[in-house]
C-alpha cells in the first residue's frame, strides 16, 4: 500500500527556464564606467513576472434528459475566465485520450453491508469501461485511506484482486480518500477520474472538504460520487455528507448518483462510463488578468445547435493560479 504526493506541469513562455517564477527587473544600481558621463536616470522598470498555463478544461455536454451530446465542434464553444472570453487553442475529442482512473470504494462500518453488491458492480464497470492505455487504481478507506500495491494498471485481473482483497474498517474518511487520490493523480497524463463509493458520511478525515475539492481540481479530476443509500430505512443518512459530495461532483465537472440495489450501482457505473466516451477538451492560455484573485472562475456554453439552450455544460468551477504547498 502507498500514499501518494503529486506535481504539476507549468508552461513558461519567453523567458528563459531558470528564471521562471522569478521577479525580472533591472538592477537597482548599474554600473558606472564613467561618472562624469552619466546619463540623467529614468524611472525604474515595472517588476515582470512571467508565468504562462495552457489551461485544460474537460467539458460533459448532455441534453435535457442527461443523455450525452457528441459531435460538437470548436466552433460551438464559447469559453470564458473570469467573464473575458478566450480563445480556445486545444480541441480534441476526449474518447480516444487514455483515462486514468481512481476508483474509491468506501469499507467503513456504516457500508459493510452493501460492501459485496459495490465490489461486484465495480468490477463490472472496470471490465466494461477499460482499453489497453488506460489505467486505474483501487483505494480503499475506512478511517485510514489505503492504495492498492499494484497502483495504477491496466490488468484487469490485478485490478480484480485489488478489489477482492479490500477489507472493513470502522471510521470513514471521505475527504482524506479525494485528497489522496487527486495527488495519486495530479502527474499522469491525459483524462483523471475519480469514482467514489459512499454513503456520504464523513467522519475522520484529517483533511477538509475545501481542501479535498481543491486537490481535485488541482488534479484537474473530475469526480463521479454514488452515494449508497440504506435500503431499509432513513436511518443513519448523513445528509450534510450526501451534499457535500454533490457540491464536490458539480465543482470539479463530475456528476453524482444515488444507488438503493445492485440494478442503480451499475446503472450508475454504465452512464459514467457512457459520459467518459463523449467529453471534450477545450485548452486555452488565458489573457491578461486584472484580478488578484488565486482562484480563476471558468465558463462554457454551447452554441450553434438547434437545442443548444437546453444542453447542460458540465466542467470544472475553475482553477488556481498558485500551486499548494504539500
Amino acid at each position: 500500500m502507498r500514499k501518494l504526493a503529486a506535481s504539476l506541469l507549468t508552461v513558461g513562455l519567453l523567458i528563459p527556464a531558470g528564471l521562471l517564477g522569478q521577479q525580472v527587473s533591472t538592477p537597482a544600481n548599474p554600473p558606472r564606467s564613467d561618472a562624469s558621463k552619466q546619463e540623467p536616470q529614468s524611472p525604474p522598470a515595472e517588476t515582470l513576472i512571467v508565468d504562462v498555463k495552457l489551461v485544460n478544461v474537460f467539458v460533459t455536454v448532455t441534453d435535457a434528459q442527461g443523455a450525452p451530446i457528441g459531435g460538437l465542434t470548436k466552433d460551438n464553444f464559447v469559453l470564458r475566465e473570469d467573464g473575458s472570453e478566450q480563445k480556445i487553442s486545444v480541441f480534441d475529442r476526449e474518447s480516444a485520450l487514455p483515462l486514468s482512473i481512481a476508483l474509491e470504494i468506501d469499507t467503513s462500518l456504516s457500508t459493510r453491508h452493501d460492501l459485496p453488491l459495490e465490489e461486484a458492480a465495480a468490477k463490472r464497470f472496470v471490465h466494461a469501461i477499460m482499453r489497453p492505455v488506460d489505467a486505474l487504481s483501487v483505494y480503499a478507506f475506512s478511517e485510514t485511506v489505503s492504495e492498492s500495491k499494484y497502483g495504477f494498471t491496466s490488468d484487469l485481473k490485478r485490478i480484480d484482486e485489488d478489489i477482492e482483497h479490500i477489507r472493513v474498517g470502522a471510521a470513514t474518511a471521505v475527504y482524506d480518500a479525494i485528497y489522496l487520490a487527486s495527488r495519486g493523480l495530479d502527474k499522469r497524463k491525459g483524462r483523471k477520474v475519480i469514482v467514489i463509493i459512499t454513503d456520504g458520511e464523513d467522519t475522520s478525515s484529517r483533511v477538509d472538504y475545501k481542501e479535498a475539492v481543491r486537490a481535485a481540481e488541482e488534479a484537474e479530476a473530475l469526480v463521479y460520487s454514488i452515494i449508497i443509500v440504506p435500503i431499509e430505512s432513513s436511518a443513519g443518512r448523513e445528509i450534510g455528507g450526501e451534499h457535500a459530495l454533490i457540491q464536490l461532483s458539480d465543482d470539479t465537472g463530475g456528476k453524482y448518483y444515488y444507488a438503493t440495489s445492485a440494478s442503480q450501482l451499475d446503472e450508475a457505473f454504465q452512464k459514467i462510463s457512457d459520459e467518459l466516451r463523449t467529453q471534450y477538451l477545450l485548452a486555452y492560455y488565458p489573457s491578461q488578468h486584472t484580478s488578484f484573485s488565486d482562484f480563476r472562475r471558468i465558463e462554457v456554453k454551447v452554441s450553434g445547435r438547434p437545442a443548444a439552450d437546453s444542453y447542460r455544460v458540465r466542467h470544472r468551477a475553475g482553477y488556481y493560479t498558485v500551486k499548494s504547498d504539500f
